[in-house]
């Protein structure tokens, strides 16, 4: 579930280049290395232009605090392993997972349609962007990709008392005839943490059964389930299976810290979690589908002919045409929020 953002009258024309650019030279200029600074930007900018504001510039000053309080180590260059014929693993050493995931990119790649799968894994990293992001690449390369990636302690389980879960979202993706690949993302809670931060900064109340307060007690107001709360799970002990799945995928494969165990408390500006993430990579032709994305679209087709009113990623990829037709808008905090931190 999540909150349509209202955009107001007040828009800055921008170009996608120049936006991340802007981004990028914030980046860099808080320390971040030149491949991880593009990597994050090129995330953050396509979750803006698509439409998923949750993970877009909402979410640069925080990551600016956070490089500040030292939660994050700026300078980190990811340390990628060739583990085994279809194994990665990255050491983000303690940077941002975009980074570590752009350095293992191509090698993941390259295992994949050798071996016809192959999986990454990324360790001391900080995931702070859209998923989906992450795995549409793999969709270009006519592959399949999943990806798990998990938070600090975000979610209550059916019954308990306490937070151990994160909001542990997953995504995938699957090459579709026509280039618009089939590509989304989805967190185990009933609406994601970011979506919960933005109705809070704009003093919106949550739809009903999204979150907790520190009581335990169903709220709608926000700053409640931010203020020592939890967000619950979608579909009650499905969601939460899910969640405990994407965890052991996350932070067990890639022996990176539980969620439970988060010690960014300790730094004061920090929002960031420090986290795994792990990806499987499939290669369909290596198992005998010459055309998988002719038959993602049959199905895709199916189910818009029998009623389905959206696909998966449909609404991002029409944002997008119309980007590139319209060009892009940001709202005008952000613009003079990006004009300010890149010129300070």
């Amino acid at each position: 579930m999540t909150i349509s953002r209202q955009l107001t009258e007040d828009l800055i024309p921008i170009t996608e280049h120049e936006l991340t650019r802007l981004v990028t030279k914030v980046l860099l200029d808080n320390g971040v290395v030149e491949q991880t600074a593009k990597a994050v930007a090129g995330s953050m900018v396509a979750a803006e232009r698509d439409g998923t504001f949750s993970h877009g510039l909402e979410r640069l000053d925080a990551m600016v605090q956070t490089l500040k309080s030292g939660w994050i180590t700026p300078g980190a260059t990811p340390s990628v392993i060739d583990q085994a014929p279809g194994v990665v693993i990255v050491d983000a050493t303690n940077g941002f997972a975009q980074g570590a995931l752009a350095a293992a990119h191509d090698l993941v790649i390259e295992k994949a349609k050798e071996q016809g799968i192959a999986s990454l894994c990324i360790k001391n990293s900080h995931h702070f962007g859209a998923l989906w992001v992450d795995v549409e690449p793999f969709a270009d390369e006519g592959l399949i990709a999943m990806a798990f990636v998990h938070s600090r302690s975000r979610i209550v389980g059916p019954g308990a008392k306490q937070k151990v879960l994160g909001t542990n979202p997953m995504a995938f993706a699957a090459p579709m005839k026509d280039g618009n690949h089939l590509v989304w993302d989805q967190a185990s809670s009933v609406m994601a943490h970011g979506d919960v931060l933005i109705a809070a900064n704009e003093q919106k109340m949550l739809p009903p059964g999204c979150g907790v307060d520190k009581e335990g007690k169903p709220t709608t107001d926000p700053n409640a389930v931010l203020d020592g709360g939890a967000l619950v799970p979608f579909g009650d002990h499905k969601g939460f299976l899910i969640a405990m799945m994407v965890e052991i995928m996350a932070a067990g494969l890639t022996g990176s810290v539980f969620g439970y165990q988060d010690q960014s408390m300790l730094y004061k500006g920090a929002h960031t979690s420090k986290a795994g993430q792990s990806f499987i990579v499939i290669d369909p032709r290596r198992a005998g589908i010459e055309m998988l994305d002719v038959r993602v679209r049959q199905l895709a087709d199916m189910l818009v002919a029998t009623g389905t009113k959206r696909l998966p990623g449909q609404r991002r990829y029409e944002r997008r045409r119309l980007a590139e037709l319209q060009g892009m808008k940001i709202q005008a905090k952000h613009f003079i929020q990006l004009q300010s931190l890149a010129n300070s």
